[in-house]
């Protein structure tokens, strides 16, 4: 493991269960809403939060000179809990988030008292793979995972040719069309609470930029994934997914389909964000889940 410093903050008594909050590739802990965090806390939870490296208030590195794969971010998520003292916890995982969640509940498995996955990936399904290709124009093989929607796919093509922002103006509002983007059709996009959001992640990142040394370690390490071995986990799953997600429709019935008497939770309205509307939804399903 490298010595990069981890940023992370907890919520609620010691002495209630710990939940493990894992957010998604390139994305700061705050991205888990305070509300949503506030529930899970009044509801008995001690909930933990933290920034991946190269996000947020975590350590940035020089990729060329202190390269490092995702393999590395999975080993922090048992940097974070041992920080806390957590021999074990309830994962709840969105996104790379879910997909880390899956890959410690198969590794370690005593660590892990139940997980929750929302709006992920199957370990091992090459989702990575699915995007290029739909980015690229490149056909799917059978029996690819399903592809983002055409509104997304035609989002990150634009993305990939635009010059990048110029200030902290046009990177905030760069920030929101992209959370537009992901929040999906499903749901009234609320403007102002994103344009708050972006500019509280643009602020409190050390490096704004250092975000992108994810995607340099996926390429370092691009067979991360093990495949075949979902059948393994022995952690209680919940599976969650919006009806209107943009970047990973249909995968998560894939997830509940390969984990053991995993359960498959759809949400309305939802698309790859948190938003507030599906709060109270998601809160209860998650205490249910972590209950006992």
């Amino acid at each position: 493991m490298q010595n990069v410093s981890i940023w992370s903050e907890e919520f609620g008594a010691a002495t209630d269960a710990p939940i493990l909050l894992i957010m998604g590739s390139m994305s700061q802990g705050v991205l888990w809403p305070d509300g949503f965090v506030g529930r899970l806390t009044a509801g008995g939870r001690r909930v933990v939060r933290y920034d991946h490296r190269d996000t947020g208030r975590s350590g940035t590195v020089d990729f060329e000179a202190e390269p490092y794969t995702w393999h590395d971010i999975k080993d922090d998520v048992y940097r974070v809990m041992d920080a806390h003292g957590m021999e074990s916890a309830h994962l709840v995982g969105h996104s790379a988030g879910g997909l880390l969640g899956q890959f410690v509940a198969v590794e370690r498995p005593e660590r892990v008292r139940s997980l929750t996955v929302i709006a992920s990936s199957p370990l091992g399904g090459g989702e990575g793979g699915v995007l290029v290709r739909a980015l690229t124009g490149q056909p799917q093989p059978e029996g690819s995972l399903p592809e983002p929607t055409p509104e997304f796919v035609d989002f990150y093509r634009g993305l990939m040719t635009a010059p990048p922002p110029e200030d902290r103006r046009g990177a905030v509002e760069a920030m929101i069309a992209e959370q537009r983007v992901l929040h999906g059709t499903g749901l009234p996009f609320d403007e102002d609470a994103a344009r708050r959001l972006q500019e509280r992640i643009y602020d409190r990142a050390r490096d704004l930029s250092a975000a992108g040394n994810h995607r340099s370690a996926a390429m370092a390490d691009p067979d991360f994934e093990p495949t075949g071995v979902l059948h393994r986990v022995k952690a209680p799953t919940l599976v969650i997914e919006g009806d209107h997600e943009p970047v990973k429709p249909g995968h998560g019935a894939l997830i509940a389909e390969r984990i053991p008497d995993a359960r498959l939770m759809i949400v309305p309205g939802m698309g790859h964000t948190l938003p507030p509307e599906s709060h109270e939804e998601l809160v209860a399903a998650i205490l249910t889940h972590t209950a006992g």
